[in-house]
C-alpha cells in the first residue's frame, strides 16, 4: 500500500483489480477545499487511458511489476518462449500478450518482459530493430526523384512501407514503435 503522495511515474496501481500505470500525475492546492492528485493512467494489458483525481493522501493498492531482460528463443505454436538473461529460465508467453511486437521479433532479440505474479503483462522491445527485406517490388526508372514509398515484406513477415530506392535484401533499420523505416544498414 501507498499514498498519493507517493505516486511516480511508472508505479503500477492495482484499482479494482485491474493493472494501471501512472504516465503523469500533478499535486493540486486549490484555494478552497482539500488538496488532490490529478493523474492519468495507462491499463497494463489495453494499453486504454484514463485521468483520475485522488484526494490527496488517500491510499492506493500498489502491484509489484518485475520487468526482466529477456531474450527471445523461438515459437512454440502460437506463443513465444523467452529465456531470463540472468537466470536462465524459460517462460512461455501467449501470443495475445506479444502482440504486434511479434512483426518486429526475430530470434536472439533482448526485450524486456514486464511480470506480475508469474504472469507476463507485456513485452518491450528495443525502440528500433534491423530486419532484412525478404522482398519488395523493384522502383521503376525516374520514380527515385519523387521521395515515395512502395510497400517491403521483412524477415519476420511484416510489411511496412519503404523508400522506392530499397531493393529485396537489403538489412534497414525499422523503429518498433510506429513499423517507420529509418534508413539502411551498412553491413
Amino acid at each position: 500500500m501507498a499514498t498519493t503522495n507517493d505516486l511516480k511515474n511508472g508505479l503500477v496501481l492495482k484499482l479494482d483489480g485491474q493493472l494501471w500505470t501512472v504516465t503523469a500525475f500533478q499535486h493540486v492546492k486549490p484555494g478552497k477545499g482539500g488538496a488532490f492528485v490529478r493523474t492519468t493512467l495507462k491499463h497494463v494489458l489495453s494499453g486504454k487511458v484514463v485521468d483520475k483525481t485522488f484526494n490527496a493522501g488517500t491510499k492506493v493498492e500498489t502491484a509489484t511489476v518485475d520487468r526482466r531482460n529477456m531474450t527471445y528463443l523461438y515459437k512454440d505454436g502460437a506463443d513465444f518462449v523467452f529465456m531470463d538473461a540472468e537466470t536462465y529460465d524459460q517462460i512461455t508467453v501467449l501470443a495475445e500478450t506479444v502482440a504486434d511486437n511479434a512483426n518486429y521479433l526475430l530470434e536472439n532479440t533482448e526485450v524486456q518482459v514486464a511480470v506480475h505474479e508469474g504472469v507476463p503483462l507485456y513485452i518491450e522491445l528495443p525502440t528500433s530493430v534491423e530486419l532484412l527485406v525478404q522482398h519488395t517490388d523493384p522502383g521503376l526508372q525516374g520514380d527515385r526523384s519523387t521521395g515515395g514509398t512502395k510497400p517491403a515484406t521483412l524477415e519476420t513477415g511484416a510489411e511496412i512501407q519503404v523508400p522506392l530506392f530499397l531493393t529485396t535484401g537489403e538489412k534497414i533499420k525499422v523503429d518498433t514503435r510506429d513499423g517507420r523505416y529509418l534508413g539502411r544498414v551498412s553491413s
